[in-house]
């Protein structure tokens, strides 16, 4: 008798700092969160993002603190929760992009099975513009252009394999013309770039709009399902008789093995975070708007993009060689 009751108190002895740990650590989350972004500060998903984590962090009762890291067609964020604790203390922005990577880059992760989808929040509305003051005032300009000077219009995306860029490409391809791309690490160089006039287009979300309302930059088209209200005279795609809506959804997303007990909180407080008037109006602010998916619903949306989006870099040609 006297064994076994030294048995158990050496197995309660020695279960005893890691309940103790975890007394201390407390509920999550109990210190601040990291959430990475995909592109540059002071371009429309940081400036919208930077909304949403403060209100998540009211919400959470921790600082939601942004780490802007751009680069790689927008996957960088996703790429550094493969070496992140699975903890719910480091959260990524995951573009489209992610789900392009392993077909254009050798990786060792899979963007479907090695990440935790916590929810999307919203998408972008996209465009082609040009300088006010330059050669091309209309769309049938363009086109024309890139007709008579096969691979010579120079035109600015916010990143290779980003969706400014691969839908510039798609329209290319099925319009039978050359462009000549020239990749940004964010809006915000990209529209210093073609307002210097190094370039002759810019295909990006509706961050121009201050330089179009500013009477700097045309819009030639949008890219969404109808025409935007800011924007009432640019046509669609659909309108000009190409077959392509984009409006590129994104979300936020943990590593792989996240508790889902944690994946429900960050989801619900970010839930809340984006129904909150200030983050509409954050988004408004760029002719985007709300789009909410949940945790299955957005792990389910990976999954089928991670399929579509193959279909699109392989009618590219910008598969990497097996």
């Amino acid at each position: 008798m006297r064994r076994r009751q030294l048995v158990q108190l050496a197995a309660a002895a020695a279960a005893f700092p890691a309940v103790h740990a975890l007394a201390q650590s407390g509920p999550f989350p109990n210190r601040p969160i990291r959430l990475i972004i995909a592109f540059p500060a002071g371009g429309p998903t940081d400036i919208t993002m930077r909304q949403l984590a403060e209100n998540a962090a009211r919400i959470l009762g921790q600082p939601v603190v942004i780490d802007n890291k751009p680069g790689a067609g927008g996957a960088l964020p996703a790429t550094m929760l493969q070496t992140a604790p699975a903890d719910g203390y480091t959260l990524a922005q995951t573009p489209l992009g992610v789900f392009r990577l392993p077909y254009t880059t050798k990786i060792n992760w899979d963007p479907v099975k090695d990440i935790s989808y916590i929810l999307n929040v919203t998408g972008y509305a996209f465009g082609i513009v040009v300088p006010t003051e330059g050669p091309i005032k209309t769309w049938a300009d363009f086109v024309a252009y890139a007709r008579a000077n096969p691979g010579k219009l120079s035109y600015g995306s916010t990143g290779t394999l980003t969706s400014p860029h691969l839908t510039t490409e798609l329209i290319a391809q099925q319009l039978g013309i050359q462009l000549n791309h020239i990749p940004y690490k964010g809006s915000a160089d990209l529209m210093a770039s073609i307002l210097g006039g190094n370039i002759m287009a810019a295909a990006d979300s509706t961050g121009f709009a201050s330089q179009v309302a500013a009477g700097k930059l045309r819009v030639l088209n949008t890219w969404g399902d109808k025409r935007l209200e800011k924007f009432p005279d640019a046509p669609t795609l659909r309108e000009l008789g190409i077959n392509i809506v984009q409006n590129s959804p994104f979300g936020i997303a943990a590593p792989r093995g996240t508790p889902p007990e944690v994946v429900q909180r960050l989801h619900d407080a970010f839930k809340r975070a984006m129904e909150d008037p200030s983050y509409v109006q954050a988004l408004a602010r760029f002719d985007m708007v709300p789009i909410y998916m949940s945790s299955a619903a957005y792990t389910k949306f990976a999954q089928d993009t991670f399929a579509t989006e193959k279909a699109l870099i392989e009618k590219l040609g910008l598969a990497k060689p097996n």
